[in-house]
Formats: C-alpha cells, structure tokens, sequence
C-alpha cells in the first residue's frame, strides 16, 4: 500500500452552519443556525482509502460539498490537493473524481454521450473507461441505450464511471454502492483496491459498514455533525468486543469461573454445558486458558465496525 508524507485532504475547525449568523436575530428571536458541521479537523493521506461514516443528517454531505468548494465554511478552513478550497475553482475539481449520493443524469442521453459529455468537463482523457466498462459489465449495447432505459443498478455504474474514468488524483465517493448487485459489489471493491495500489486516493461516504469494513484504510465517524472518532479500521476492530460461545463435554464449574475472571471478559454466562461472553482485546489469552479443555464446540465472532459503530453512537452526545 502506498503511503506519502503528503495530506490530500486537511480540515482544521472546518464548520458550516445554515441560517442567519449568530446574533443577527437575537433582538427579533429568529430561529438559530442549523449546525450541519462543527469543529472537523481530519487528514487524508495520499494512497489511501479513507471512510466517512454517519446517518443521515450527521454532516458527511456538507463536509463532501465543502472539500468540493460549491459551499464555503461558515469558519475553519479545509485545503485539498494544497488548495484552499474556498479559493479554488475549476482547476481543483478537474483532479478530482466525484460521484454523488442519488446520482441525477441525463435520460436523454445514452450511456456513452453522457460519459463523453461529462468526461469533456475535464483536462486528462477518459484512459480508464474502457477498463472500468468492461469491469462493471458495462456492453456496448448498454452503452448505446438511453439512460431513461437503465435500470438502478446501471446508473449507478455509469456514475462510478464518470467519477474515475479521467484517472483522478482522488475520488471523493458519496454512497458508491447503492444499487449493485453482490457481484458488481466486488467488482467495485477490486476497482477500489486497485486505485489504492496505483496512489491514488479514494474518500469514501456509506451507511454499509461492511464495505467500509472491507475496503478502507481509516474511518472517520461523525455524528451530529461531529467527530466522534478517527480510527485505523484494523485497529479500531482489535479493540472492539468479539462474542464468543464454548460448548464443552459436560458441565466444567473449574474452566468456567477461570474464563470469568480472565481480563477483557464481560456478560458472562454459564448454562450447564454452554459458556457465552464478550470479549474485549487480544485472544490469545483465552485460548491458551482454553488449550487442552474438554471443548465439544467454540465460535469466536469477529469484531465488525458495526459494532464499534454502534457503541459510539449509544454515548451521549457530545
């Protein structure tokens, strides 16, 4: 994986609120600035895949349009590609790739006229189309069709198309997924795996935690416009809480109270011949304690970012 010294996103206290500034009703009692972002300070390296996790409303979509420069901070600062984006236009945005959530195109057009249409926007050719065509499944005949004949799942590809087919420095992705089918799914993933390896960059925005789980370096979490956390995906999940459920040859009391009182583990209970606890940290101590045990049967789950997902969302907000 490559790995440079150089950021290609920087916040620093970047924050928008919409409404009047603050203060400018307060004699009248108006209604207060909506806080849609506050205080995002974050990095995104350059070779990486970085994830941008939140519900609905939680400010991924304004943090998107901000790096993008069609809105501007209500204060803070964001630079991109070393470009402030309040003051970069055009030429900025003609490095980046960028597909949006709920993706709106041209019905009228057919697959290629928009990718053509679309790709002119930009300085470098369309090198990678041909390439990401193909991957996606994407025919000539499909691409001869107008787009108010595509299915869902098509208009989906032809916008993950227009967002890489230039061969962007980095790509700024908005729900990439929604509307694949499972083979296409990882078809997209193995596109993704393959910018990483080239250097290039991928900010990633999803509600499915398993595709960020299985295709990001680091994940940002937001929550009520918020950074709530900012996390190496393997290592967030190393410190996460597996379940973890024994079944053993006959009641066993001994092993049982030695599993209960061993380190990291948590709800622990005992039915006869079944254990069930939560595990916190690394397993090795448990299966050394469990080397050698009367085991019939043993399932450790995985820790999944779903999980650590929703511990963060159960704190109170800040």
């Amino acid at each position: 994986m490559y790995r440079f010294s150089v950021d290609v996103i920087t916040t620093e206290g970047l924050t928008k609120h919409y409404g009047p500034p603050r203060g400018s009703r307060g004699r009248s009692g108006g209604d207060a600035p909506i806080q849609a972002l506050h205080d995002l300070t974050l990095s995104v390296q350059a070779g990486e895949i970085f994830g941008f996790l939140g519900p609905n409303g939680a400010g991924k979509s304004t943090a998107i349009r901000l790096f993008l420069g069609f809105i501007h901070p209500t204060a803070g600062r964001a630079h991109v590609l070393g470009h402030d984006v309040s003051r970069a236009g055009a030429a900025l945005r003609g490095r980046i790739g960028y597909l949006p959530g709920g993706i709106a195109l041209y019905d009228s057009l057919t697959g290629t006229q928009l990718l053509d249409y679309l790709g002119a926007f930009y300085p470098s050719p369309p090198v990678l189309r041909a390439g990401l065509v193909e991957r996606l499944d994407l025919s000539a005949r499909d691409l001869g069709r107008p787009i108010r004949d595509y299915s869902r799942g098509m208009r989906q590809k032809i916008g993950i198309v227009q967002a890489l087919q230039h061969d962007p420095e980095l790509a700024i992705l908005d729900e990439p997924s929604e509307g694949l089918d499972p083979l296409m799914q990882r078809a997209f993933y193995a596109i993704l795996d393959e910018r990483r390896a080239a250097g290039r960059t991928v900010f990633f925005s999803s509600h499915v935690l398993s595709e960020v789980e299985r295709v990001c370096d680091r994940v940002a979490i937001i929550r009520a416009g918020r950074l709530v956390a900012l996390e190496n995906v393997v290592e967030l999940l190393a410190r996460r809480r597996r379940h973890v459920e024994a079944r053993l040859d006959g009641p066993v009391p001994a092993l049982a109270a030695a599993l209960a009182a061993l380190p990291g583990v948590s709800a622990f209970e005992a039915r006869g011949d079944r254990l069930a606890f939560g595990l916190d940290g690394d397993v090795a101590p448990l299966l050394r304690l469990l080397q050698g045990a009367p085991l019939a049967d043993l399932t450790i789950e995985p820790a999944r970012l779903e999980d650590a997902f929703m511990e963060l969302y159960d704190e109170p907000a800040p």
